[in-house]
């Protein structure tokens, strides 16, 4: 029988799995589900490699719950999920696809949530159980979790599990279970430390590799933008204003960029929340309810908090700082352009950050395109768009008779003037805060909020002026740009976002720093270390201006116009290392 042909009720499932099935509008088996199904219901080990998003879940959730006894009320199947969003995703589906089975009992238990909600749900006796490393391990010292009957093991997204860290508590939880059960592993990739875990823990592995679909994201327009760090909101508040969409997810890096990035917006008049890890869940649901109900159209996550998240009203991504690689653009990414609908992504791209664009790229198979920050004469054309559109909207009112004759009343006494020029006037005051007509020197303002600045200081494009040091230390040393970040960061009290491009030499590093750094603060940095190394940095102009007087002795001795030339030639090559 052709792939093609197969149908979940061919792969043997149980019938009340296949109505749920139904009743969610599965119709045919994805390659890893073909693969899958058959192995875990033969209570075959399982080892998959697979990119999220090629339904892993119901690959080894259909199979596990097919074979569950409801009579059993004891935990025959543990799921570990790397986050608390993707255990509750899990969770779900499990619930879903068990609708039609009584007696069945699914519960989650992941850090964040109420231990009091966990115990009872724990004394209800559930036969799947879907937590994250942390939580379980924790219950398992409490003896608040009996693993005794259990029958198999899913480990999902076990490299993401490596990456953030719980790789000692996955095999300490894999000490407390029977050591006869089931396992199934999903991993994007197969890192060294994930492949020891196949060789302890698992027994003679069916393997299943899908290749990856990365450069198959077809409903989803790719554009990015190069950025300068310190104009990033600047661009962000330009392109959410000229963008058309109905909901927006704007990636950030730190938690603390959640938090300055949603109060700029908010000081600007946008509808926008903050999701990061420190929320608790129940503020966390809340907030993931008033994006799906409407009441924000705009939420300002990190990686971790955005993993599982499935809301249709979503059709734009805004990568405010690039990610740290394919896999996790992709995961971006691909919260837009949900149930069919066309997506669009926009990655702000800094001039040091070209070579992470170029590997994206290249992984992806895709050339993305180059745009431009929204120009002041785009902004004018976008809002006079949408002016207009108010104005249509108003002219289908039955009340507008009303306000032709309040128009005679509130004409000026004192001029005499045409309708036309009244309604330029009343236009004029209804722009408010927007204006319609714009000059290249229009600025948006925004607010902030740092340790470096006043309070209620605004922050104005084309007035942040950064200067150029140096640093003697460089990729000899063994010098790292975080190194450096960190090391400034703690020491002149500002956000990394306002630091601007740090280059790597063999001997040396440059950086780019608000010009408002006093020399205060430059001289207590030169005491501070970096790996044990003074940092020894200096304002870049001293070091030309040096340069420049050591040419001044030369002159005694050679001929000006051969000085002239000499020293042109090395000024702007000076000019060139350091982009001055």
């Amino acid at each position: 029988m052709l792939s093609e042909e197969v149908t979940f009720t061919d792969l043997g499932l149980k019938d009340n799995i296949i109505n749920a099935l139904n009743d969610l509008g599965y119709k045919k088996p994805s390659p890893i589900q073909l693969k899958c199904i058959p192995s875990l219901l033969d209570n075959r080990d399982v080892l998959g490699i697979a990119q999220t998003g090629s339904g892993k879940t119901a690959a080894f959730a259909l199979p596990l719950i097919n074979n569950i006894n409801p009579n059993i009320s004891m935990p025959q199947v543990l799921i570990m999920t790397p986050t608390r969003e993707l255990a509750i995703q899990v969770k779900n589906a499990c619930l879903d696809f068990s609708k039609y089975i009584k007696g069945i009992n699914v519960i989650s238990l992941y850090g964040g949530q109420s231990y009091d909600i966990q115990f009872r749900g724990l004394n209800k006796g559930p036969q799947v159980i879907v937590g994250t490393p942390g939580r379980l391990l924790d219950h398992l010292k409490r003896r608040t979790l009996d693993l005794y009957n259990l029958k198999c093991l899913v480990l999902d997204e076990a490299d993401e599990m490596l990456r953030m860290g719980f790789i000692e508590d996955v095999e300490n939880i894999l000490k407390n279970i029977p050591l006869k059960h089931q396992t199934a592993l999903f991993s994007a990739t197969m890192p060294e430390a994930i492949r020891r875990i196949t060789y302890r823990f698992m027994h003679n592995p069916y393997e299943i590799c899908i290749k990856s679909s990365i450069n198959t994201i077809p409903d989803i327009i790719q554009k990015y933008c190069i950025v300068r760090s310190f104009n990033k909101t600047i661009a962000l508040l330009r392109f959410i204003e000229i963008e058309d969409f109905d909901a927006a997810i704007i990636f950030v890096r730190t938690k603390s960029a959640t938090l300055e990035v949603a109060e700029v917006l908010y000081n600007n008049g946008y509808n926008s929340a903050a999701l990061n890890g420190d929320m608790n869940q129940v503020l966390r649901e809340k907030t993931l309810d008033r994006l799906r109900k409407g009441n924000i159209n705009i939420l300002i996550a990190t990686d971790i908090a955005a993993r599982g998240l499935d809301i249709d009203r979503i059709s734009l991504v805004i990568n405010y700082d690039i990610p740290i690689d394919a896999k996790s653009y992709v995961h971006r990414i691909g919260r837009t352009g949900r149930a069919g609908r066309t997506g669009h992504a926009i990655l702000f791209v800094e001039n040091s950050e070209r070579s992470i664009l170029r590997n994206i790229e290249r992984i992806m198979k895709i050339n993305m395109i180059e745009i431009e920050i929204p120009s002041a004469e785009v902004l004018s054309a976008s809002r006079i768009e949408k002016f207009s559109f108010k104005i249509e909207n108003e002219l289908e009112n039955s009340d507008i008779d009303m306000y032709r004759v309040l128009l005679n009343k509130i004409k000026p006494k004192k001029f005499e003037i045409s309708i036309e020029t009244m309604a330029a006037v009343l236009l004029k005051l209804a722009q408010s805060k927007f204006p319609l007509i714009l000059n290249d020197n229009y600025v948006i303002e925004k607010r902030i909020n740092s340790n470096s600045l006043n309070e209620n200081s605004k922050l104005v494009e084309k007035k942040i002026k950064m200067n150029l040091y140096r640093i003697e230390l460089g990729k000899n040393d063994g010098i790292e740009v975080r190194n450096i970040v960190g090391a400034i960061a703690n020491e002149c009290k500002i956000s990394n976002r306002y630091i601007g491009n740090i280059k790597l030499f063999s001997s040396y590093s440059t950086i780019e720093l608000p010009k408002s750094i006093s020399n205060e603060l430059i001289y207590n940095l030169n005491k501070k270390m970096i790996l044990n190394k003074p940092i020894n940095i200096k304002y870049i102009r001293e070091v030309i201006v040096s340069y420049k007087k050591k040419l001044k002795n030369i002159i005694n001795k050679k001929d000006s116009i051969v000085f002239r030339k000499k020293r042109n030639f090395i000024i702007n090559k000076s000019k060139n290392i350091y982009n001055i």
